[in-house]
Protein backbone atom coordinates (compact mmCIF):
# COMPACT_ATOMS: atom_id res chain seq x y z
CA UNK A 1 0.00 0.00 0.00
CA UNK A 2 0.89 3.49 -0.84
CA UNK A 3 1.73 5.37 2.42
CA UNK A 4 1.30 8.88 2.64
CA UNK A 5 2.02 11.76 5.32
CA UNK A 6 -0.01 13.85 6.55
CA UNK A 7 -0.68 16.19 10.04
CA UNK A 8 -3.69 18.35 10.37
CA UNK A 9 -0.54 21.20 11.23
CA UNK A 10 0.77 21.12 8.11
CA UNK A 11 -1.73 23.68 6.51
CA UNK A 12 -1.48 26.04 10.15
CA UNK A 13 -0.17 27.59 11.68
CA UNK A 14 1.90 30.03 9.25
CA UNK A 15 1.12 33.96 9.76
CA UNK A 16 -1.36 35.90 7.51
CA UNK A 17 -0.10 36.24 3.46
CA UNK A 18 1.47 32.94 3.74
CA UNK A 19 -1.83 30.86 4.27
CA UNK A 20 -3.51 30.53 0.50
CA UNK A 21 -0.24 28.52 -0.90
CA UNK A 22 -1.00 26.19 2.49
CA UNK A 23 -4.50 25.28 1.37
CA UNK A 24 -2.66 22.56 -0.62
CA UNK A 25 -1.58 20.72 2.30
CA UNK A 26 -5.67 20.29 3.01
CA UNK A 27 -7.08 19.93 -0.49
CA UNK A 28 -4.87 17.34 -1.70
CA UNK A 29 -5.60 14.43 0.41
CA UNK A 30 -8.98 15.64 -0.01
CA UNK A 31 -9.37 15.29 -3.63
CA UNK A 32 -7.50 12.62 -3.98
CA UNK A 33 -9.85 10.76 -1.22
CA UNK A 34 -12.91 12.24 -3.31
CA UNK A 35 -11.59 10.79 -6.60
CA UNK A 36 -11.13 7.74 -4.94
CA UNK A 37 -7.25 7.20 -5.90
CA UNK A 38 -6.82 6.81 -1.70
CA UNK A 39 -8.83 5.60 1.52
CA UNK A 40 -7.86 6.73 4.65
CA UNK A 41 -5.86 3.94 5.12
CA UNK A 42 -3.03 5.43 3.19
CA UNK A 43 -2.55 8.59 5.13
CA UNK A 44 -0.51 8.44 8.36
CA UNK A 45 -0.08 11.03 10.74
CA UNK A 46 3.23 11.48 11.86
CA UNK A 47 4.89 11.86 15.26
CA UNK A 48 7.31 14.70 15.78
CA UNK A 49 11.40 13.95 14.72
CA UNK A 50 14.06 12.79 17.44
CA UNK A 51 16.25 15.70 18.08
CA UNK A 52 19.26 13.38 18.06
CA UNK A 53 18.31 12.67 13.67
CA UNK A 54 18.01 16.31 13.24
CA UNK A 55 21.46 16.88 14.33
CA UNK A 56 22.57 14.58 12.45
CA UNK A 57 22.23 17.22 9.63
CA UNK A 58 21.85 20.96 11.16
CA UNK A 59 24.26 22.27 13.57
CA UNK A 60 23.75 21.96 17.13
CA UNK A 61 23.25 25.95 17.77
CA UNK A 62 21.01 26.47 15.01
CA UNK A 63 18.82 23.85 16.47
CA UNK A 64 18.86 25.37 19.75
CA UNK A 65 18.23 28.55 18.85
CA UNK A 66 14.98 27.31 16.57
CA UNK A 67 13.72 25.09 19.62
CA UNK A 68 13.68 27.50 21.73
CA UNK A 69 12.82 30.14 19.83
CA UNK A 70 15.63 32.73 19.97
CA UNK A 71 16.99 32.96 16.50
CA UNK A 72 18.27 36.45 15.75
CA UNK A 73 15.38 38.68 14.05
CA UNK A 74 17.76 38.83 11.09
CA UNK A 75 17.71 34.95 10.29
CA UNK A 76 14.12 34.81 10.71
CA UNK A 77 13.33 37.30 8.30
CA UNK A 78 15.84 35.11 5.84
CA UNK A 79 13.20 32.19 6.74
CA UNK A 80 10.56 34.42 6.28
CA UNK A 81 8.31 34.67 8.74
CA UNK A 82 8.55 34.64 12.27
CA UNK A 83 8.69 31.50 14.80
CA UNK A 84 6.59 30.17 17.21
CA UNK A 85 5.85 26.68 18.75
CA UNK A 86 3.65 25.05 16.30
CA UNK A 87 6.03 25.75 13.62
CA UNK A 88 8.58 24.40 15.61
CA UNK A 89 6.18 21.04 15.53
CA UNK A 90 4.65 21.29 12.32
CA UNK A 91 8.72 21.29 10.89
CA UNK A 92 9.38 18.43 12.98
CA UNK A 93 6.36 16.14 12.28
CA UNK A 94 7.05 16.86 7.99
CA UNK A 95 10.43 15.56 8.56
CA UNK A 96 9.23 12.33 10.79
CA UNK A 97 7.04 11.95 7.87
CA UNK A 98 9.66 11.63 5.41
CA UNK A 99 11.80 9.71 7.22
CA UNK A 100 8.65 7.33 7.69
CA UNK A 101 8.40 7.55 4.30
CA UNK A 102 11.91 6.05 3.18
CA UNK A 103 10.80 2.75 5.33
CA UNK A 104 7.26 2.32 3.26
CA UNK A 105 8.83 3.13 0.28
CA UNK A 106 11.48 0.07 0.85
CA UNK A 107 8.39 -1.63 1.32
CA UNK A 108 6.27 -0.11 -1.21
CA UNK A 109 8.52 1.30 -4.09
CA UNK A 110 7.66 4.84 -3.24
CA UNK A 111 6.01 7.14 -0.15
CA UNK A 112 4.98 10.10 -0.47
CA UNK A 113 4.60 13.39 2.36
CA UNK A 114 2.10 16.19 1.04
CA UNK A 115 4.56 18.54 2.80
CA UNK A 116 8.35 18.59 2.84
CA UNK A 117 10.77 19.08 0.33
CA UNK A 118 12.56 21.85 2.45
CA UNK A 119 15.22 22.03 0.52
CA UNK A 120 16.56 25.88 1.46
CA UNK A 121 17.40 25.24 4.99
CA UNK A 122 21.34 24.14 5.21
CA UNK A 123 23.50 23.24 7.90
CA UNK A 124 23.32 26.00 10.08
CA UNK A 125 20.62 28.05 8.70
CA UNK A 126 17.02 28.59 7.56
CA UNK A 127 15.90 30.02 4.52
CA UNK A 128 12.63 30.37 1.83
CA UNK A 129 10.26 29.13 4.59
CA UNK A 130 12.57 26.21 5.47
CA UNK A 131 13.59 25.54 8.64
CA UNK A 132 14.57 21.94 8.45
CA UNK A 133 15.56 20.21 5.30
CA UNK A 134 13.74 17.02 6.00
CA UNK A 135 14.85 15.41 2.96
CA UNK A 136 18.64 15.51 3.90
CA UNK A 137 17.81 14.16 7.29
CA UNK A 138 16.19 11.36 6.02
CA UNK A 139 19.04 10.98 3.61
CA UNK A 140 21.14 11.01 6.67
CA UNK A 141 19.11 8.99 9.12
CA UNK A 142 19.14 5.84 6.22
CA UNK A 143 22.77 6.45 5.89
CA UNK A 144 23.10 6.61 9.84
CA UNK A 145 21.30 3.51 10.29
CA UNK A 146 23.30 1.80 7.19
CA UNK A 147 19.69 1.15 5.48
CA UNK A 148 21.15 3.13 1.91
CA UNK A 149 24.98 3.25 0.83
CA UNK A 150 24.31 5.53 -1.99
CA UNK A 151 21.27 7.88 -2.56
CA UNK A 152 20.15 10.18 -5.45
CA UNK A 153 18.37 13.38 -4.42
CA UNK A 154 16.24 14.76 -7.54
CA UNK A 155 14.96 18.30 -7.06
CA UNK A 156 12.66 19.40 -9.62
CA UNK A 157 11.82 22.63 -7.51
CA UNK A 158 11.87 25.68 -9.91
CA UNK A 159 14.39 26.80 -7.14
CA UNK A 160 17.55 25.77 -6.80
CA UNK A 161 18.35 22.94 -3.71
CA UNK A 162 20.48 25.18 -2.17
CA UNK A 163 20.78 23.86 1.16
CA UNK A 164 20.74 20.55 -0.24
CA UNK A 165 23.52 20.59 -2.02
CA UNK A 166 25.63 22.34 0.98
CA UNK A 167 24.72 19.62 3.15
CA UNK A 168 26.10 17.27 1.34
CA UNK A 169 29.26 19.35 -0.49
CA UNK A 170 31.48 16.94 1.61
CA UNK A 171 29.18 13.34 1.31
CA UNK A 172 30.33 11.26 -1.43
CA UNK A 173 27.06 8.78 -0.69
CA UNK A 174 24.56 11.38 -1.63
CA UNK A 175 24.31 12.56 -5.58
CA UNK A 176 22.10 16.06 -5.50
CA UNK A 177 20.43 17.00 -8.60
CA UNK A 178 18.98 19.91 -9.23
CA UNK A 179 17.20 21.20 -12.50
CA UNK A 180 15.97 24.92 -11.54
CA UNK A 181 15.77 28.80 -12.98
CA UNK A 182 19.28 29.84 -13.12
CA UNK A 183 17.88 33.71 -12.43
CA UNK A 184 15.51 32.63 -9.71
CA UNK A 185 15.71 32.43 -5.96
CA UNK A 186 18.24 31.67 -4.51
CA UNK A 187 19.86 34.38 -6.03
CA UNK A 188 23.18 32.61 -4.65
CA UNK A 189 23.68 28.89 -5.29
CA UNK A 190 25.24 26.29 -3.82
CA UNK A 191 26.83 23.56 -6.45
CA UNK A 192 24.86 20.34 -6.53
CA UNK A 193 27.13 17.36 -8.01
CA UNK A 194 24.55 18.14 -10.79
CA UNK A 195 22.76 21.54 -11.41
CA UNK A 196 20.95 22.42 -14.38
CA UNK A 197 20.53 26.14 -14.63
CA UNK A 198 17.48 27.00 -17.08
CA UNK A 199 16.25 30.03 -18.64
CA UNK A 200 13.37 32.29 -17.74
CA UNK A 201 10.24 30.89 -20.33
CA UNK A 202 11.57 26.98 -20.58
CA UNK A 203 8.64 25.51 -22.36
CA UNK A 204 7.45 21.52 -22.04
CA UNK A 205 9.78 19.87 -25.02
CA UNK A 206 13.10 21.88 -23.98
CA UNK A 207 12.44 21.04 -20.74
CA UNK A 208 11.94 17.32 -20.79
CA UNK A 209 14.49 16.86 -23.12
CA UNK A 210 16.96 18.28 -20.68
CA UNK A 211 15.64 16.07 -17.75
CA UNK A 212 15.61 13.18 -19.56
CA UNK A 213 19.63 13.86 -20.61
CA UNK A 214 20.22 14.72 -17.39
CA UNK A 215 18.82 12.28 -15.30
CA UNK A 216 20.47 9.71 -17.05
CA UNK A 217 23.96 11.33 -16.18
CA UNK A 218 22.70 11.79 -12.28
CA UNK A 219 21.72 7.94 -12.07
CA UNK A 220 24.85 6.41 -13.98
CA UNK A 221 27.58 8.90 -12.03
CA UNK A 222 25.19 7.93 -8.14
CA UNK A 223 24.31 4.25 -8.92
CA UNK A 224 21.70 4.79 -5.91
CA UNK A 225 19.83 2.41 -3.92
CA UNK A 226 17.40 4.91 -2.70
CA UNK A 227 15.93 8.16 -4.10
CA UNK A 228 14.21 11.16 -2.81
CA UNK A 229 12.56 13.16 -5.41
CA UNK A 230 11.14 17.33 -4.87
CA UNK A 231 8.45 17.52 -7.11
CA UNK A 232 7.41 21.24 -6.67
CA UNK A 233 4.31 22.22 -9.34
CA UNK A 234 6.25 26.06 -9.15
CA UNK A 235 7.49 24.81 -13.05
CA UNK A 236 4.02 25.81 -14.12
CA UNK A 237 3.46 28.70 -16.50
CA UNK A 238 0.91 29.40 -14.18
CA UNK A 239 2.90 29.95 -11.42
CA UNK A 240 4.06 33.85 -9.76
CA UNK A 241 7.11 32.91 -8.46
CA UNK A 242 8.39 30.67 -11.06
CA UNK A 243 9.66 31.90 -14.53
CA UNK A 244 9.21 28.59 -16.15
CA UNK A 245 6.83 28.02 -18.59
CA UNK A 246 5.49 24.12 -18.24
CA UNK A 247 2.07 23.12 -18.88
CA UNK A 248 -0.03 20.99 -16.95
CA UNK A 249 0.55 18.14 -19.51
CA UNK A 250 4.22 19.06 -19.25
CA UNK A 251 4.45 18.72 -15.35
CA UNK A 252 3.08 15.35 -15.43
CA UNK A 253 4.99 14.34 -17.76
CA UNK A 254 8.29 15.50 -15.32
CA UNK A 255 6.79 13.10 -12.60
CA UNK A 256 6.61 10.67 -14.92
CA UNK A 257 9.83 10.58 -16.31
CA UNK A 258 11.20 10.39 -12.54
CA UNK A 259 8.54 7.52 -11.97
CA UNK A 260 9.04 5.62 -14.33
CA UNK A 261 12.94 5.74 -14.27
CA UNK A 262 12.82 4.25 -10.55
CA UNK A 263 10.19 1.87 -11.51
CA UNK A 264 12.08 0.39 -14.13
CA UNK A 265 14.93 0.54 -11.86
CA UNK A 266 13.47 -1.00 -8.95
CA UNK A 267 15.43 1.84 -7.23
CA UNK A 268 12.99 2.42 -4.04
CA UNK A 269 11.99 6.11 -3.85
CA UNK A 270 10.29 9.21 -1.10
CA UNK A 271 8.49 12.29 -3.27
CA UNK A 272 8.15 15.45 -1.28
CA UNK A 273 5.70 18.16 -2.51
CA UNK A 274 7.82 21.05 -2.71
CA UNK A 275 6.32 24.57 -3.82
CA UNK A 276 4.03 26.00 -5.84
CA UNK A 277 2.44 29.47 -5.79
CA UNK A 278 -0.10 29.46 -8.99
CA UNK A 279 -3.01 32.36 -8.47
CA UNK A 280 -5.53 29.55 -9.14
CA UNK A 281 -4.93 26.95 -5.72
CA UNK A 282 -7.52 24.20 -8.71
CA UNK A 283 -3.46 24.55 -10.49
CA UNK A 284 -1.51 24.02 -7.30
CA UNK A 285 -3.68 20.98 -6.31
CA UNK A 286 -4.47 19.60 -9.97
CA UNK A 287 -0.79 19.64 -10.54
CA UNK A 288 0.37 17.91 -7.13
CA UNK A 289 -2.43 15.32 -7.89
CA UNK A 290 -0.77 14.44 -11.15
CA UNK A 291 2.19 13.16 -9.19
CA UNK A 292 0.08 10.78 -6.81
CA UNK A 293 -2.43 9.54 -10.31
CA UNK A 294 0.70 8.24 -11.75
CA UNK A 295 2.40 7.17 -8.74
CA UNK A 296 -0.61 4.89 -8.05
CA UNK A 297 -0.81 3.53 -12.16
CA UNK A 298 2.55 2.54 -11.85
CA UNK A 299 3.05 1.14 -8.83
CA UNK A 300 -0.46 -0.47 -7.40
Amino acid sequence: MIKIAWHPLYAHPLPEGHRFPMLKYELIPEQLLHEGIIEQENLFQPEPVDEGIVLLTHNKDYWAQLRSLTLPAKEQRRIGFPLNAELIERELRITQGTIDGTQFAMDNGIAFNVAGGTHHAGTNWGEGFCLLNDQSIAANYLLNRKLSKRILIIDLDVHQGNGTAEIFQDEPRVFTFSMHGDKNFPFRKERSNLDVPLPDGVEDEEYLTLLEKNLKKAFERSKPDFVFYLSGVDVLATDKLGKISLTKTGCKERDNIVLQACKTKNIPLQVSMGGGYSADIKDIVDAHCNTYRLAFNLFT
